[in-house]
């Protein structure tokens, strides 16, 4: 699962707006604006989360499980020059 702050970073990442996500995973804007709330576990049921979950990472998002040492992220799938 990823999280609200994942989902924000990666559209930063991306340089989209909300609205950009939400025509791109086919979710309302509503949705996405909910499933960004917060900081732990994303609003909204699970397959809509994932659905924006591929929808990011199609647009060349890497997401980043947490460990013991560092918390999560996302990172672009390919060096930009």
């Amino acid at each position: 699962m990823i999280l609200p702050l994942q989902i924000r970073a990666a559209r930063a990442l991306l340089g989209i707006s909300q609205d950009e996500l939400a025509r791109i995973s086919g979710v309302g804007l509503a949705t996405v604006k909910r499933a960004e709330l917060g900081s732990s576990t994303p609003r909204g049921n699970v397959q809509t989360i994932v659905r924006l979950r591929e929808a990011l990472e199609s647009a060349g998002v890497v997401f980043i499980d947490h460990d013991d040492q560092l918390g999560p992220g996302v990172r672009l799938k390919s060096r930009i020059d």
